[in-house]
């Protein structure tokens, strides 16, 4: 899987880089947490910085067009991104886990 940068824009208020990226892929398009881990490591980001908000497959095609939030720190991901997609780039469940863990 290549994944080429389209655009980056700051947003420095939300302490953030907003990433438009272009994925080649093979076979079906990738899980969200492949392409997270992919992007993370093309910008030298810890992948709990970096949310994905859209994948976007035209059908038949071998290329995926998404949109992603890189943040300065995870700290900075919980703060401003919703629940829902927190969850559903896994930022913050393995804390979760830990904090069950000490509580039993």
């Amino acid at each position: 899987m290549d994944v080429d940068i389209i655009s980056e824009e700051e947003n420095p208020m939300l302490h953030r880089t907003d990433v438009t990226f272009e994925l080649s892929h093979e076979d079906a398009t990738p899980e969200r947490l492949q392409v997270r881990d992919s992007l993370a490591a093309k910008l030298n980001k810890d992948a709990d910085e970096v949310v994905i908000r859209k994948l976007d497959t035209k059908f038949g095609m071998r290329t995926t067009v998404g949109e992603a939030k890189v943040y300065d720190t995870a700290d900075d991901a919980r703060d401003v991104e919703q629940d829902h997609m927190l969850e559903r780039n896994k930022i913050g469940a393995e804390e979760d886990v830990d904090a069950e863990a000490e509580e039993a």
